[in-house]
């Protein structure tokens, strides 16, 4: 069994600086506070969380949105890949990003009860607050 959710989280950047950032080994490295490896490429691989996360890019919307398969390393080797879709909108305190996570093993409740805040939305925060000063 899967299951499926969606999260929001406003961060003070633009689209783009978010886009680039997340599709950017050294930023991805850099706003999360653990080591990423990211190809920019539809196709490309990437690892997150020195090397916990892996997945393939799927599609690429500059500085709109980015659709990969996410696995973590917790996932049963029969599990399929989940999917992430994240998409960028602009409003005046900066981006609302909006995190679709589709096909996630039952048993991993972990990203959908904290995980995504305290591992990549309060850290994103924190780094683009920090580079406008």
């Amino acid at each position: 069994m899967t299951y499926d959710f969606e999260q929001t989280a406003t961060i003070p950047a633009t689209p783009s600086a978010i886009y680039d950032a997340w599709m950017s080994s050294a930023e991805h490295t850099a706003m999360t506070g653990a080591g990423a490896r990211v190809d920019p490429a539809i196709g490309g691989e990437f690892s997150a969380w020195d090397g916990y996360i892996s997945g393939t890019t799927l599609e690429l919307g500059p500085g709109r949105r980015i659709v990969q398969t996410w696995r973590t390393a917790e996932f049963a080797t029969d599990d399929p890949d989940s999917i992430i879709e994240v998409t960028f909108e602009p409003v005046p305190a900066g981006t609302l990003l909006t995190l679709a996570h589709r096909n996630v093993p039952s048993g991993q409740r972990g990203y959908e009860d904290g995980g995504w805040e305290s591992n990549y939305f309060e850290p994103m925060i924190s780094y683009f607050r920090s580079r406008q000063m």
